[in-house]
């Protein structure tokens, strides 16, 4: 498995076919149910990782996805993400080990065929697809309630949890960075979900974000087959593929013209999180990456107890998957005082969220109440 640039071109034309038969993969999807029925396979308290990108939330699913309760996507889902079960028995005859090596990030972390990944949002374009333009992400909201979909997504969920191999993989685990669009939705069709949102410093996020964002930009103009897997896909958070998701209206406003500037990113981080802050119900755990990285230990006693896992769980033998953030240096002069105020007092808002007790402390008090 490598990036999408080193695709062979037979790779590249059955992705090209996959993701342009879209309607064939859902008509693919309805012959599955008959074959292989899943009604039973059971699908308790999914755990969802969420957040803008940039904050930890691949670091958080690779931590995650080591423990046995849980089932993921993985990169042998692709390219007919929609028809799993179908595609698993198809490419068994002609699947490869694979090579972990660096994806296109260019931020050290190597992925392989068996590596989790974010392939659920294929699912929600292709129902949704009023809420994509071509510049912007309509958010959901709780009342965006679609039961054919909604049945779509659970026997979807059912699918990945029957290929995910171990007896006591029995939960889902998404990481999807879209997800934070519509918190309150799944909270409606989920209501046994955990989900984890990691947040980092406001400034180095968005620095994060906007080195990411050029990064891509040249590569999507070198290579238009990695800009058509990232929009393929749903991965719209960089390069020639950027689409923001419009939290608040914010990308009718001046700042969101010139995405190279870092105003723009710091723009969006205070849209993203206030509207994230106004969703967040009791199914919500925030993690502070930096402090998680910092100090793992108190850090990934709450990431597993934010997932509803044992304590006995051995999380702290990831440990070392951790590594301090980039350090970007001194802040730089934005020249909007009124931003720089909100900024600070979102951080503040985001550090006393992240002081409460997890959605699993909060059930075991429930049931001690009880």
């Amino acid at each position: 498995m490598s990036a999408p640039q080193a695709y062979s071109a037979m790779d590249k034309a059955l992705h090209r076919v996959a993701f342009a038969a879209k309607p064939t993969q859902l008509a693919l999807a309805d012959i599955e149910d008959r074959l292989y029925p899943v009604a039973e396979v059971p699908l308790r308290r999914p755990v969802f990782v969420t957040s803008l990108a940039r904050a930890g939330t691949t670091l958080l699913l690779n931590i995650l996805s080591q423990a046995p309760d849980f089932a993921t996507h993985t990169y042998r889902n692709m390219p007919f993400v929609l028809c799993p079960l179908l595609w698993d028995r198809l490419s068994r005859r002609f699947r490869e080990k694979g090579t972990a090596r660096e994806r296109s990030h260019g931020d050290g972390v190597a992925i392989d065929f068996d590596s989790p990944e974010a392939f659920e949002e294929v699912v929600w374009m292709a129902h949704w697809p009023g809420n994509y333009e071509e510049d912007r992400i309509h958010p959901w909201s709780a009342a965006d309630r679609d039961p054919v979909f909604e049945d779509f997504l659970r026997q979807h969920l059912r699918k990945i949890i029957s290929l995910g191999g171990g007896a006591g993989s029995q939960r889902y685990l998404s990481k999807n960075n879209a997800n934070i669009a519509r918190l309150d939705l799944l909270q409606e069709i989920f209501p046994d979900a955990r989900i984890v949102v990691p947040f980092r410093d406001p400034w180095d996020h968005a620095r994060s974000l906007r080195r990411q964002h050029l990064r891509f930009c040249k590569l999507h103009r070198e290579d238009d087959f990695s800009r058509r897997y990232m929009e393929w896909l749903g991965h719209f958070e960089f390069g020639g593929a950027l689409r923001p998701i419009d939290f608040q209206g914010w990308c009718n406003g001046p700042a969101a013209a010139i995405p190279g500037d870092l105003a723009y990113w710091l723009t969006y981080w205070c849209n993203c999180y206030e509207a994230v802050l106004e969703r967040a119900g009791s199914a919500v755990t925030f993690i502070d990456y930096d402090a998680l990285c910092r100090d793992p230990e108190p850090g990934l006693a709450r990431l597993a107890d934010a997932a509803g896992l044992d304590r006995d769980t051995p999380l702290q033998e990831q440990r070392h998957r951790l590594r301090a953030p980039t350090n970007y240096g001194e802040k730089e002069e934005l020249g909007d005082p009124q931003l720089a105020g909100r900024i600070d007092r979102l951080r503040q808002r985001l550090a006393e969220a992240a002081a409460r007790p997890t959605a699993g402390a909060a059930e075991r008090e429930r049931s001690l109440e009880a």
